[in-house]
């Protein structure tokens, strides 16, 4: 197993999991207190909608320019979903459920005369986690712990336009990191599986949950050849299932 095995590609792999989780537990925690379960792919999208755009106008993938479309486009949508939540708090999922589609058939619609655009629209969605680096992970690893600092001091503080702001900003990254789907699982998957825990256990509990499924599934990936965005994913839903049982069973038992 071990000629499968890259250490050298695995690790940064792993930190980019980790770096999403650290930020994705907590937010997920909250994403599902609302009620708003849809808003990390609505997010998640818009953010990848930029990125697309970006993209249409031949601007450089790695270059600033693509952060601050992905960036603007994800902040517009926080605010926009802010308005929506104050004058149709109502119907705020179906909303946002709207949002996600319009954002999904947006990119599909920019990226239509691009020989390319299938490419660029499965890097999106799956991700590339595969190719994070030391280096490219030093700039997430400092936002992230920023945005940390102020989601577990002052969240309190923040309001709905805080929350909002602050989830927009933290997904527009993940997504360049690892992906949408990948974005959407880290924050419901670990925060549903460990639901009837009180705040403090839930954290850390999620926090495993969402570790060792990104572990197992990059080593998976590697040992079967296997896309590994999709992979974490599906070993996620696993992990989660299986860590569900247990912690009720648990409660039910105490």
């Amino acid at each position: 197993m071990s000629d499968y095995l890259d250490w050298s590609i695995i690790g940064p792999a792993f930190a980019a999991g980790i770096l999403v989780l650290s930020t994705h537990v907590p937010l997920g925690i909250e994403v599902l207190k609302r009620g708003i379960i849809f808003i990390d792919l609505a997010i998640a999208q818009v953010a990848g909608l930029g990125v697309v755009a970006a993209h249409s106008f031949d601007w450089d993938p790695n270059g600033l320019e693509v952060e601050i479309a992905a960036m603007a486009a994800a902040l517009l949508a926080a605010f926009g979903l802010n308005w929506t939540e104050k004058r149709w708090p109502h119907v705020q999922e179906p909303l946002i459920g709207t949002l996600f589609i319009l954002a999904a058939t947006g990119g599909i619609l920019l990226l239509a005369n691009n020989p390319h655009g299938s490419e660029h629209l499965k890097e999106l969605l799956v991700g590339q986690i595969l190719w994070s680096t030391w280096s490219a992970l030093l700039p997430a690893a400092i936002l992230y712990a920023g945005m940390l600092v102020i989601w577990f001091r002052y969240r309190d503080r923040l309001g709905s336009l805080g929350f909002y702001v602050t989830f927009a900003i933290v997904v527009t990254v993940s997504v360049q990191i690892v992906g949408v789907y990948l974005v959407f699982a880290s924050l419901i998957i670990p925060s549903l599986a460990t639901l009837r825990l009180r705040r403090g256990n839930r954290l850390v509990l999620g926090y495993a949950v969402g570790a060792l499924s990104y572990l197992v599934g990059i080593v998976l990936s590697s040992v079967l050849d296997l896309p590994t965005g999709s992979i974490i994913v599906w070993t996620m839903a696993g992990i989660g299932l299986v860590a569900g049982f247990v912690l009720t069973d648990h409660r039910r038992a105490d």
